[in-house]
């Protein structure tokens, strides 16, 4: 058993869907499918209850879950004891960061170089856990309130753009109207995966004379991109406008609001820590520099 099985495992359970866990873990699909079907061959039991339409845990993944969260965090603690990773930088991430991730870590490198920085996706929740408790250093959230024990930075506003088809009638516009989609179905993630998110986008389409019709439901940002690009049935999404400049797809557009939606990016870091303490001020400083070059 792997610590590395145990992670793609925990990760599965919490968003209950293969695709997006992949995503979060930044590696593909298959190879999650693939470590977790290992990881249930050693210990002789199914995990998942696994359907075309949904992914549960079984009575023996429910067990395994809290168990494996505990390994995990013993690792980390482990690590940290000993020292594993001298004078580095963990750091929380999440999804949609896209070119500002790597503004970011260019002005660290500049400012700290050397320096190795572990990027780690977890969900909002426990992004916050670990920075309460030393697990990690430093973590991106977005509109998020602050943890017992974490405060929150804030860095920069991430508009959102439209997503449609490469041959929808918004697509050979400069900007687009909410109003524009207001018969169109909406693919938008779960909100319990990201309130912020849906809160924004629903909210501001009531503020715009409708209510979204209902699409698709959760699933990859590379599935929705796909079935939007196919163009076989009306549908459209939102993406960080950070994160649509690292996209290329000639089969969809996207398209910049007339009226901007857009949510703050800020970085948790642990209430009471000193900022003047390398390397913590050092990505301090980057993001701020970074958070600069957006507005030159």
């Amino acid at each position: 058993m792997e610590l590395r099985q145990l992670g793609y495992f925990v990760t599965v359970a919490e968003e209950l869907h293969f695709g997006r866990a992949a995503e979060r873990l930044h590696i593909v699909q298959s190879a999650v499918s693939q470590q977790v079907r290992r990881l249930e061959r050693e210990l002789g039991a199914e995990l998942f209850d696994r359907s075309p339409r949904q992914v549960r845990l079984t009575a023996a993944g429910e067990r395994l879950l809290p168990e494996a969260r505990a390994v995990l965090a013993a690792a980390e603690r482990a690590r940290a004891a000993v020292g594993a990773r001298p004078g580095g930088l963990r750091l929380g991430t999440c999804t949609g960061l896209g070119e500002h991730l790597d503004r970011v870590l260019a002005r660290f490198a500049e400012r700290a170089p050397g320096v190795p920085v572990e990027l780690v996706s977890v969900s909002a929740g426990e992004r916050f856990e670990r920075v309460a408790d030393g697990r990690l250093d430093a973590a991106f959230v977005r509109a998020a309130e602050p943890a017992p024990g974490v405060r929150v930075v804030p860095l920069w506003q991430d508009p959102l753009v439209a997503v449609v088809p490469a041959g929808h009638p918004v697509a050979a516009r400069a900007a687009a109207a909410l109003a524009d989609f207001a018969e169109v179905p909406l693919a938008l993630t779960a909100r319990r995966a990201n309130p912020a998110l849906v809160d924004l986008v629903v909210g501001a389409c009531h503020a715009a004379g409708f209510t979204p019709v209902r699409g698709p439901v959760g699933g990859s940002l590379q599935n929705t991109l796909a079935t939007i690009g196919a163009g076989v049935a009306p549908l459209w999404t939102v993406v960080y406008a950070s994160h649509a400049r690292l996209l290329r797809s000639p089969r969809v557009a996207f398209v910049p609001f007339a009226a901007e939606l857009a949510l703050e990016t800020g970085l948790a870091v642990r209430d009471g820590a000193p900022d003047a303490v390398a390397p913590l001020d050092a990505f301090l400083a980057a993001c701020a520099a970074a958070a600069d070059d957006l507005g030159s």
